[in-house]
């Protein structure tokens, strides 16, 4: 039978909205808390496995260069108060689950005082003794072997400019190659440790870093250097001209670097994707900064 009269609401009813409100809340708050949740692990992954690491100088030519992109791997020495990637924790002495590096590794070191990270080579242990007279470097009174190699032929790009009028140091080294293009030709020599790890390094002449020492590294302490050895803030620069200012306690090691991800010459810019692969040096990714 047909009727005009229309059903009250129900208390049902009347709750539903409410109900729904509810139910989308709860829908964005599982949300957040999975965002944070990823967050925290990408966070604690890149302070306790591993991390990208841009080289951001020429302190470590002809091995690495401005621009390259590394992965660095944070357990090797064990754990300190730089291991989070903010550099967040007490400073305190020591490593959880300590291991010394190796004579050759190339490290990510916090100067002391500081929460900026660079990026060395380890050349001297607790205990050893080491000093430069002249461009040669003695450990423990022993020269570490040099040999003068082919040089390293740098293409010049943005990132990689082989110095400036303002920076001449390697400006005097540009050369044009064959195919008409200019290039930086870096005098090279290969330096061998007393483990028997080889690396090239740079030099170009007499320079006030090429004579220090004797020094003997302390007990947990490293002495550090970069492979450009006449443009590198490292163990032998005082910290108020931005060396490491000496030996560096071995729990402000960060890490050590594994390998090249990619390279990028400079020519990028973030927000156009046209620009990304242009940019992209070749023959560079996957190369290895370990050797066995």
């Amino acid at each position: 039978m047909l009727t005009d009269t229309v059903p009250e609401a129900t208390a049902s009813d009347e709750a539903s909205p409410p109900a729904k409100d509810e139910q989308q809340g709860s829908a964005l708050w599982r949300e957040i808390k999975g965002l944070l949740w990823v967050l925290l692990a990408v966070l604690a992954f890149h302070s306790f496995v591993a991390k990208p690491f841009y080289i951001p100088s020429e302190s470590m030519m002809p091995g690495l260069l401005t621009g390259d992109r590394l992965v660095v791997t944070k357990y090797p020495y064990g754990w300190s108060w730089v291991s989070p990637s903010f550099h967040v924790l007490p400073h305190w002495q020591g490593r959880l689950l300590g291991r010394m590096p190796q004579r050759g590794d190339i490290v990510i070191v916090t100067p002391p005082g500081t929460t900026q990270d660079y990026i060395k080579r380890v050349i001297g242990l607790p205990g050893d003794n080491v000093r430069m007279e002249d461009g040669q470097l003695f450990i423990n009174n022993q020269p570490v072997k040099r040999q003068w190699v082919a040089p390293t032929i740098v293409p010049i790009d943005a990132n990689s400019p082989c110095g400036s009028t303002q920076d001449p140091k390697l400006y005097d080294y540009r050369v044009r190659g064959a195919d008409g293009k200019i290039y930086c030709r870096v005098p090279t020599v290969r330096e061998t440790m007393p483990n028997g790890r080889q690396y090239n390094t740079v030099d170009l002449g007499p320079t006030t870093e090429d004579n220090f020492g004797p020094v003997t590294i302390p007990a947990d302490h490293v002495w550090l250097m970069g492979d450009n050895r006449d443009d590198s803030a490292d163990s032998r620069v005082p910290e108020s001209d931005g060396g490491l200012g000496g030996p560096v306690p071995w729990e402000n090691l960060g890490g050590r670097a594994e390998f090249i991800t990619f390279s990028l010459d400079g020519t990028s810019v973030w927000w156009n994707p046209l620009t990304w692969l242009p940019a992209f040096r070749h023959g560079r990714a996957g190369t290895s900064l370990r050797q066995n």
